[in-house]
């Protein structure tokens, strides 16, 4: 299926979604490698993998162009090589999501919503944070929260960040979209988000953007 949102949130930042449906080949085609990118593709044993990682530089030669390439940082953090936008990426099951900005830091997750989440919710969920007890919108619910973190762990740059102690979504009433409020309190960063959340088929996707510094910035 390949691209099957571009979505302009304003002058400055896009957002895409792929779905993936091509076989290896296909991918390879759209997605355009350098000799680096192919060296790293042939490290990959499971196809899974390797789909997953055709499928982000298929979408972004969709979103930017095909001359646009992905490096990553010492702590995994993807950035442009070029330096001309903010990167976030995130991909679950056979979707992958790429958020992109010239002036913003931004960070997205989407997953793949499974039922077992309840059971690991301690993990993540905070005594300030409300779920509700409607069965019907609870998983759901659960995994805008996670979702929600995630994004938020990826827009500060990961390091020295607890999900569920440093991050706390603001109690909200589950719908199918919408926006909610996060923060994110550690010894550097003392912040509050907007973030969006909506879901597709069986996904749960939340994204964020902000102009922001951290304190020793």
């Amino acid at each position: 299926m390949g691209c099957i949102t571009k979505h302009y949130l304003n002058e400055f930042s896009i957002l895409g979604v792929w779905k993936i449906e091509e076989d290896l080949n296909t991918l390879l085609d759209l997605a355009s490698l350098d000799n680096d990118e192919k060296k790293k593709y042939k490290s990959f044993s499971s196809n899974s993998r390797k789909l997953e990682f055709l499928s982000v530089r298929a979408l972004l030669a969709e979103l930017i162009g095909r001359d646009a390439k992905i490096v990553y940082n010492k702590n995994n953090k993807p950035f442009l090589k070029d330096g001309s936008r903010f990167i976030s990426i995130s991909h679950s099951h056979k979707l992958t999501s790429i958020l992109l900005s010239t002036n913003e830091k931004v960070g997205i997750d989407l997953e793949y919503m499974s039922s077992n989440i309840t059971a690991i919710a301690f993990k993540f969920i905070n005594r300030k944070e409300k779920v509700t007890k409607e069965q019907e919108d609870r998983r759901y619910h659960l995994y805008i929260h996670w979702c929600a973190k995630e994004a938020l762990y990826k827009i500060c740059d990961k390091e020295g960040i607890s999900i569920r102690n440093n991050i706390t979504i603001n109690p909200f009433v589950v719908m199918e979209s919408g926006e909610i409020t996060g923060h994110v309190h550690t010894n550097k960063i003392n912040e509050s988000f907007e973030l969006f959340y909506s879901k597709y088929d069986n996904y749960a996707i939340v994204w964020t953007k902000k102009n922001w510094k951290t304190q020793q910035e």
